[in-house]
């Protein structure tokens, strides 16, 4: 009888394209997850994985089977759903995903409460972008996801998941304290012109509402700093590097030498959880959710 661990480690292999990201997902380390497809291998009497450089590629046998996992692993769930619902206890393994500045500004008090009033479920969290996040909620990798998008970006969710609107938060153009915008009360986009801006890479949210926005008041803006995580743009603003457009929630406390200046009209992105409807019934998903809900701040603005 084929492994069902085995299975889910080359499910995984064959979604993201590589053992490390498969371990990221599944919480293992890369050498367990070569075990389980070596292991695989073993069973099966079949070769799955080829060596190509330093990475491996799966043989077609092995998206064969990969293709038969995910019908499996969709009946294992089905058929754990439906032992929890009649439980109506929050058990087992639940994998929540958010970007950095939810995990770090809503993520530790959520898992706070669900690890004291809920021992008997087993929370994993990994950080993904929410285009990633979403993506891996539908494939049904993820139990629950933590996303956001902005006004003029909305995220479009595929058919077969639910979103919980968590709460809005403005956002704030920072500037160097030597910057020539350093005394304004307030900036507008027009007053932008020419600035050398620090932003998420290409291909986030972030970095495609600022190119949005900006377009829409008839600025190119010149995105010269390419930085994902916001306490290194922070660091480059306090240098004297850019200017930036970030949001409150896991921003931090601004260093001295930078000054936060509002932008009209004010900007302000949208945070959600995200999961699949079809696991709505069950109740790890139902206390999250709630969890998640509670655990917003209270400066909400919208």
């Amino acid at each position: 009888m084929i492994d069902l661990g085995r299975l889910r480690a080359l499910h995984a292999v064959s979604l993201y394209g590589s053992v490390n990201r498969a371990a990221e997902v599944l919480g293992y380390t890369p050498s367990a997850v070569s075990q389980q497809l070596a292991k695989l291998e073993r069973e099966t009497h079949t070769v799955l994985v080829e060596r190509r450089g330093r990475g491996i590629v799966l043989t077609d046998a092995a998206q064969q089977l990969a293709a038969t996992a995910a019908r499996v692993l969709e009946l294992v769930e089905d058929a754990e759903l439906t032992l929890e619902e009649q439980r109506g206890q929050a058990i087992g393994t639940l994998t929540i995903a958010a970007f950095p500045t939810a995990a770090r500004g809503l993520l530790p008090g959520a898992l706070s409460t669900l690890i004291d009033e809920h021992p008997n479920l087993d929370v994993r969290v990994i950080e993904v972008d929410p285009f990633e996040a979403v993506a891996a909620v539908n494939r049904g990798e993820i139990h629950v996801a933590v996303v956001h998008d902005w006004h003029n970006t909305p995220l479009t969710l595929p058919e077969g998941l639910s979103r919980l609107k968590l709460g809005s938060e403005p956002a704030d153009v920072l500037v160097p304290a030597t910057h020539r915008l350093a005394g304004k009360e307030f900036v507008r986009a027009e007053d932008l012109v020419g600035e050398r801006w620090i932003c998420q890479p290409a291909g986030s949210i972030c970095h495609e509402w600022l190119m949005r926005t900006m377009r829409r008041a008839g600025v190119e803006p010149d995105v010269a700093y390419s930085i994902a995580e916001y306490q290194t743009q922070l660091a480059m603003l306090a240098r004297g590097i850019g200017i930036g457009l970030l949001p409150r929630l896991g921003r931090g406390t601004v260093p001295d030498g930078v000054v936060v200046i509002p932008l009209q009209p004010a900007p302000s992105r949208r945070l959600y959880a995200v999961w699949r409807t079809t696991a709505a019934r069950r109740p790890a998903i139902a206390v999250t959710l709630a969890t998640l809900q509670a655990a917003w701040p209270a400066r909400d603005t919208a």
